[in-house]
């Protein structure tokens, strides 16, 4: 049973990048289109970067005054977050059944 709920963890771990797929490259998109500085702060091929994922775990994409900027990364940092919880709970099961 624990195995069984580690492998929900897993499979809740995978919508939420799904999610994350989603939402973040809508998001790159437009930070490229509307905000030319953060743009050009992160340079090409954000996706992976930690400065642009810093960026977007840590909520400083409130701090501008663009509603449609926070309509797509609060999403997209949430199902990072949901990715990061699942694989952990995962995880955590995973070793509770070894012990076992």
């Amino acid at each position: 049973m624990i195995l069984f709920l580690a492998l929900c963890f897993v499979g809740i771990a995978i919508a939420g990048f799904c999610a994350f797929v989603i939402f973040w490259p809508l998001t790159l998109v437009h930070v490229r289109d509307k905000h030319d500085a953060l743009s050009r702060q992160w340079g090409e091929g954000a996706f992976l970067k930690r400065q642009a994922l810093g960026w977007l775990l840590s909520g400083r994409y409130r701090e501008t005054a663009d509603s449609s900027l926070t309509g797509l990364a609060t999403p997209a940092r949430i199902s990072l977050l949901v990715i990061f919880f699942a694989l952990a709970m995962a995880g955590l099961l995973w070793l509770w059944s070894v012990t076992l």
